[in-house]
């Protein structure tokens, strides 16, 4: 196998990852990629997850620099780089430049002056600093404001949707017992963002506040400096080297007990345009055997009669629990509105088993301090719904994120279930951010849970890497040349083993939680899961089979000794457990479980068990 197909094969594309270079001092050390730092650790534990300078169009669309006159120089106990670099705005030029500069003492700064040729337009310019959740999700933080007051506080432990902290000047927390870390931010005013919202696995603090207008122009010829100083304190003894050592060790999975929890029954989505091609490959539909078909219908695209029409002939063709995802257009009377939809789904001959419904409008953001789209009441819609519908299960929620669901909390004693989707390309979209997600899933889930409490069904919406629908701009991204592409609507890796093994990191995430229906992706089109010049399944079209065969059944509880590079589902349904395992890394996994399996990069194995013990490997 050539160099270009193994790239194809694990990510539908060959574009290459960016690449980078690792810094290091002593215990510091940091990761390189395109002038901004990753992975910032200090005795072997991560710091920051990112320390990067980051320019925005009024978009919010990140612009990407052109880099030159870079320079490093490192030894046993520092390094020091610098570097210039050219952001583009229309037919203004903004001219930076950045030193980084760490040593072996535990400190690190990170300065930058940026300067306009001319007025230059852009919604955010300056540093964005990440602490990763892991550890850090509810625990102490010391907040010192622009004003100087100190306030003793804690991270988020459930997703907030407004920012916890603003009017930041330093951050103090503990990345673990014996260390504490300073970050200091000087320049401008900042303000923290509990980016689990985006299931990005971060808190982010950002620079100017998002009350104060956006977009905004730095004037022509004036310098922006700005400078982000962190100190890392070494309390008591080291742990020196056990994250390398962790990182080659054999991963352990041991099953636990059968739970009363069932895994969500498994859906798909169909939208009108990928109806006629579904039918074409019904054969391939019926292998999969998903229990749920997730029908989405949106009239303010043009959605009408033939759609339902369409839908109809699938519902003969293929037996399924079906469910309406109706975006409600608001554009005129609300009984009106359902009293069409209800003659055109009888016209039509379409019977679905249960109605969800979102207004247009809330799919798109409200950012702080922005206003709040004309909207008639959530009450008044779910209650015209459930005059027109009166016989059949209704959702409410958001048809886009869980950022969404959270700033706007339906009346969830007026549902029967609650849904909301995520997507995982948001802010960031390379390999590693991508699977870092998995790591926010239980947070979300949680969050939720004590959104909807437990009077309402939880249903998870579509979860694919591609973006259907674009919360925070106007569209979607092309992305012809298959790249790694935040808000992109075709991601290449949905056609690679990526994608496979991420779906099944997603299940291993979710399954504790108590979701009664989770649809991971669409079965045509761009966030499909069968090949569209073949029509044969893709890989994670065999992950996302096996999965429904899960639906309904009794969760086994999996320990995964390492989280970050295997994933591991289990089930019990009768007499039969089953069970799904996934290398989440692009390197070598060795699993051990009652014997050494080794797992390829971003391998999903199908491993059959009896008592515990696993008999037979199969791969996927």
């Amino acid at each position: 196998m050539t160099a270009l197909d193994g790239a194809m094969r694990l990510y539908g594309t060959a574009v290459p990852p960016a690449p980078y270079r690792m810094l290091r001092a002593g215990p510091l050390e940091a990761r390189l990629e395109n002038g901004n730092l990753r992975y910032i650790r200090f005795d072997g534990v991560e710091v920051l997850r990112a320390l990067s300078y980051i320019v925005r169009d009024r978009d919010w669309g990140t612009l990407a620099p052109a880099m030159s006159g870079i320079w490093i120089e490192a030894d046993d106990d520092r390094f020091f780089l610098s570097y210039g670099a050219i952001y583009v705005s229309g037919e203004a030029h903004l001219t930076l430049r950045a030193e980084i500069e760490g040593t072996a003492e535990g400190s690190l700064r990170f300065e930058v002056e940026a300067t306009p040729d001319r007025d230059f337009e852009t919604n955010r310019c300056g540093f964005t600093i990440l602490h990763a959740i892991n550890g850090v999700a509810g625990a102490p933080v010391t907040v010192e404001h622009c004003n100087g007051v100190l306030e003793k506080t804690r991270f988020p432990d459930l997703i907030e949707r407004w920012q916890p902290f603003q009017s930041i000047r330093a951050l103090t927390h503990r990345p673990a017992p014996h260390l504490l870390a300073t970050c200091r931010m000087t320049g401008d005013v900042f303000e923290m963002e509990d980016q689990r919202n985006w299931s990005d696995a971060s808190y982010k603090t950002y620079v100017r506040p998002l009350a104060l207008p956006w977009p905004y122009h730095l004037p022509a010829g004036k310098v922006n400096r700005q400078c982000i100083d962190l100190r890392v304190e070494l309390a008591r003894g080291k742990v020196g080297g056990s994250a390398i050592a962790t990182a080659k060790a054999p991963v352990r999975v041991d099953l636990g007990a059968v739970s009363a929890v069932r895994f969500p029954k498994v859906g798909l989505v169909v939208a009108p345009e990928e109806i006629r091609e579904t039918l074409e490959h019904l054969a391939c539909l019926a292998e999969v055997a998903p229990p749920v078909i997730l029908c989405h219908f949106d009239p303010t695209v043009g959605h009408g009669p033939p759609a339902l029409a369409g839908f109809a002939q699938l519902q003969r063709a293929y037996p399924a629990r079906y469910e309406l995802e109706y975006v409600v257009a608001c554009e005129g009377d609300l009984e009106t509105e359902f009293e069409r939809l209800s003659g055109d789904m009888r016209t039509a001959g379409f019977q679905p088993d249960a109605l969800a419904v979102c207004p247009s409008v809330d799919r798109g953001s409200t950012p702080p301090g922005s206003a709040w789209p004309a909207c008639p009441p959530l009450e008044a819609i779910y209650e015209a719904a459930r005059r027109h519908f009166p016989g059949i299960p209704l959702g409410g929620g958001m048809f886009s994120y869980f950022t969404e669901l959270n700033r706007k909390r339906p009346p969830v004693a007026l549902l029967d279930f609650v849904t909301h989707g995520t997507n995982p390309i948001v802010h960031a979209a390379d390999d590693e951010s991508v699977m870092e997600t998995l790591e926010t899933l239980p947070h979300i889930t949680r969050s939720a849970r004590a959104i909807i409490g437990d009077s309402a069904d939880y249903r998870l919406g579509l979860t694919s890497i591609g973006m259907r629908q674009n919360p925070y701009g106007s569209r979607t991204f092309d992305n012809p040349f298959g790249e790694r592409l935040c808000m992109a609507h075709d991601d290449p890796r949905q056609r690679g083993l990526f994608a496979a093994a991420w779906t099944i990191g997603y299940a291993a995430r979710i399954s504790p939680a108590g979701i009664e229906r989770w649809v991971p992706g669409a079965f045509t089109g761009p966030r499909g899961i069968v090949a569209e010049d073949s029509g044969v399944l893709l890989p994670v079209g065999k992950a996302v089979a096996d999965l429904c065969r899960f639906s309904g059944a009794r969760v086994i509880a999996c320990k995964v000794s390492d989280p970050r590079r295997l994933a591991a589902v289990a089930v019990r349904d009768g007499e039969c457990s089953m069970l799904l395992v996934a290398n989440l890394t692009d390197r070598e996994v060795l699993l051990d479980c009652e014997g050494r399996y080794p797992l390829g990069a971003y391998d999903v194995q199908r491993l059959s068990v009896a008592d515990g013990v696993f008999c037979e490997v199969l791969s996927i």
